[in-house]
């Protein structure tokens, strides 16, 4: 069988089973997207120890936090809202919205989401009454292919069709271009290479951006409050999120009172230039990332530029004066090592942010430590982003979360900026059709001309 025999098997039978699957109702598609939700939330040690033990990326506590808080937010947000059937009734605009399943998704997933993206895209698909197919990273297979057998026996429980959800076992780029092709709708969260690939396939794609978000410290802020919490983004599983705090942007007469804070929590502080250099070298070697040093601890990292750190070093901060296209160290760094630089004006900090995003980064996200309402929005609207986090962790918020108003995604859109489709967290709702029936409102006539021009 050939590769594109084998993947054109695969949809097919999905093709048969999202056919049975659309017949059900509403309670019956919800108790499915509960059940593939829930076990995930049950197995979420066991699927930790096998993405660490796998991938060698980040960190087993921090996994097994990620897994059992994404698959609750998921389900949470998905609890009883309609995807089904009629979504709305709207008499005065003479329309009836009604909700239909787009097909069969092809999901690609990454090595850095070996767990979560492939939970939450089966759960929004199949909200929608679709089926899916993932493609795993091949350096993740084992996790994502149990995760996908984890989903498969919960929802067949509950009388799903068994080929509802199925996973290319044995994965490569070709597959997963094969897929792109032949699904219906793809969704790829992964590097630019396997995104673009998606939106060249000829099939509706929702894809994401690179990350490199910029953390802007205002004047007047507890440095014992922002610290911790750019530590926590930057350190959360060694940084290998999207959503990771890359450059953090420090008021010149405060710098010292940072580092001081950095130092005092258990931090890596560099600022001799030839060290800094080393730094540069080491993890953007030929200006390349390295990955063999994606996802590692800070002491691992450090050794192989030659400084020996403590074990429990939280991250590692590299003092830069260059920003843009003038400083590698201003990209997204998939490591827990976080450049800061000092700035005199807030209209500085925000022209740089802007011109580290330019290079890398556009359309994600941007955090602001900050009080002040007119700093913060003229920020707000001159950062080419699609979410700003205000005085928080960017990791734990921006993704969506059940105390915030943003859609629990392992998928953020970074709109034309990234080269994305949309501009916010992908939905369940991006996964449905909908079909509007329109009637001729009772009593409404057309406005006349002097009402459709007049100022």
């Amino acid at each position: 069988m050939t590769d594109r025999e084998m993947i054109m098997e695969m949809v097919e039978k999905a093709r048969a089973a999202q056919k049975e699957f659309e017949t059900f109702s509403q309670e019956k598609v919800d108790a499915i997207v509960r059940a593939a939700g829930k076990v995930i939330f049950d197995h979420s040690e066991e699927l930790a120890r096998m993405d660490f033990e796998e991938t060698g990326m980040g960190t087993y506590e921090s996994k097994v936090s990620m897994q059992s808080n994404r698959a609750k937010a998921f389900w949470f947000h998905m609890k009883g809202k309609k995807s089904r059937g009629v979504l709305r009734r709207i008499p005065e605009e003479g329309l009836i919205e009604i909700a239909k399943p787009m097909g069969v998704i092809g999901s690609i997933t990454p090595v850095t989401s070996a767990v979560i993206s492939p939970m939450h895209n089966t759960m929004a698909s199949l909200k929608c009454g679709n089926a899916v197919i993932v493609g795993p990273h091949p350096r993740a297979k084992a996790t994502s292919g149990r995760v996908v057998q984890l989903m498969q026996g919960a929802i067949e429980e509950l009388g799903a069709p068994r080929h509802l959800i199925q996973v290319i076992e044995e994965p490569s780029i070709q597959l997963s271009k094969l897929l792109m092709e032949l699904c219906d709708v793809c969704i790829s969260t992964g590097g630019p290479g396997v995104v673009k690939a998606a939106y060249t396939s000829g099939k509706p794609a929702y894809g994401v951006g690179a990350g490199n978000v910029q953390c802007l410290v205002d004047r007047g802020m507890d440095t014992k409050e922002v610290v911790p919490k750019i530590i926590a983004a930057r350190m959360h599983n060694q940084g290998i999120p999207c959503s990771c705090e890359q450059f953090a942007h420090i008021p010149e007469e405060l710098f010292d009172d940072y580092i001081n804070e950095f130092k005092q929590a258990g931090c890596c502080y560099i600022d001799d230039e030839v060290l800094t250099d080393k730094v540069r070298n080491t993890l953007f070697p030929d200006g390349e990332i390295n990955k063999e040093l994606v996802g590692r601890p800070p002491f691992e990292i450090a050794k192989a530029f030659g400084v020996k750190l403590p074990e429990d070093t939280k991250i590692i901060v590299v003092k830069v004066t260059k920003y843009g296209d003038n400083e590698i160290l201003a990209k997204e760094k998939l490591f827990p090592v976080l450049a800061v630089r000092s700035y005199q004006t807030w209209e500085e900090a925000v022209g740089v942010a802007e011109a580290n995003l330019t290079v890398m980064g556009k359309g994600h996200s941007t955090t602001f430590h900050s009080n002040d309402k007119d700093k913060i929005e003229y920020a707000a609207e001159k950062i080419s982003v699609s979410r700003f986090a205000i005085n928080q962790s960017s990791t734990a918020v921006v993704g969506g979360t059940m105390r915030n108003g943003l859609a629990p995604t392992g998928t953020l859109g970074c709109g034309s900026w990234g080269n994305n489709s949309i501009s916010e967290n992908l939905d369940y709702k991006h996964l449905y059709n909908i079909s509007r029936v329109v009637f001729e409102p009772k009593n409404n006539v057309d406005p006349t001309d002097e009402e459709v021009w007049g100022e």
